[in-house]
């Protein structure tokens, strides 16, 4: 930061060195950036990031190169803000959830920092600026299964779903999915296979990945009345099923080998069967009645996603020659 220097100046200087407001105008400029910073986190910006690092892959396998700036762009800002009203649309339906649970109490309006009324319409106005960016700038398909994902996400997931079955996270998972089919159909307009593949990849993924968050922050949910699946079945259910999930979600990931070269199977077979044997051994520990440690799962299947997603974008942008590309 740089301080004009002047006799006229030294409070004004002492006041900014010592961190407090130098004039009227600071506590002003202070309350809006924490009014922006209050909107920006209603769109979970953590989330967002982990899906457009699906989106981008999407968008160079169905190119087999690496797309036009300008369409990349437009496909990442428009999924940005789709993403951004999802998240939003969702702060407001789990409000009193948000204000129960240790780990999203500093969300907006748990904290009360932005109104009800206020997020919902910067939900609603980050929906319809995401579908009009796709219509505009990519293609009307892309644009369409943005706003189907806002919805599903919302109503299927976030109003029904979640708070009445220790399915939610499965079948609510498949709005996280939808990146991939934006993704592909902002570059051609249709949805090929290895898309569809990518997409059941991600299916599989969010249950391990979520459960053995829930598992870490089992009480939260529990306090919160949401039947995630720790909290309604025994432990050892809970991580037998992920290890179900977790081979098919592995599986599927091989399925994409035929329509890439060594690339991505160099990558997608040694973290698959890492993924795996993390999976079987937080099986295991809970068998035994040790400690779970269910958080190192979770972080390796962040890892785990993005690592597969980088490998498939960088295989198709290298263009080697792949078996039974379609077309």
């Amino acid at each position: 930061m740089e301080v004009a220097s002047g006799s006229g100046q030294d409070s004004e200087v002492t006041a900014v060195r010592s961190g407090s407001p130098a004039g009227p105008e600071a506590p002003s400029r202070s309350r809006i950036g924490l009014r922006v910073g209050a909107y920006v986190a209603l769109t979970k910006p953590r989330i967002i990031e982990l899906l457009l690092i699906t989106t981008i892959p999407a968008m160079v396998a169905a190119q087999r190169q690496v797309p036009s700036v300008g369409l990349l762009v437009a496909t990442l800002v428009g999924g940005t803000l789709a993403a951004g009203s999802a998240n939003a649309l969702n702060c407001v339906v789990d409000a009193d959830i948000d204000a129960v649970m240790k780990r999203t109490r500093s969300r907006p309006l748990a904290r009360h920092t932005v109104t009800p009324r206020a997020a919902l319409v910067f939900g609603i106005v980050l929906g319809v600026l995401a579908a009009a960016v796709l219509l505009t700038f990519t293609t009307w398909q892309a644009a369409v299964l943005a706003v189907v994902a806002i919805l599903f996400y919302v109503f299927v997931y976030s109003m029904w779903l979640k708070r009445r079955t220790a399915q939610n996270i499965v079948w609510g998972g498949l709005a996280g999915c939808m990146p991939v089919i934006i993704g592909w159909s902002a570059v051609t307009g249709d949805i090929g296979w290895p898309a569809w593949v990518f997409f059941g990849v991600i299916f599989f993924w969010t249950p391990p990945h979520t459960w053995a968050l829930a598992m870490r922050y089992r009480a939260d949910y529990a306090a919160a009345g949401v039947p995630m699946l720790p909290v309604v079945a025994p432990e050892r259910e809970v991580v037998r099923q992920i290890v179900l999930y977790s081979w098919a979600m592995v599986a599927c990931s091989f399925l994409l080998i035929p329509a890439s070269s060594w690339i991505y199977a160099a990558v997608a077979v040694p973290l698959g069967l890492w993924f795996l044997s993390m999976a079987h051994l937080l099986h295991t520990r809970v068998l035994r009645g040790a400690p779970a440690k269910p958080m190192t799962l979770f972080h390796l299947s962040n890892l785990y996603l993005t690592g597969i997603s980088v490998a498939w974008a960088v295989d198709a942008a290298v263009g080697l020659p792949v078996v039974g590309w379609p077309g």
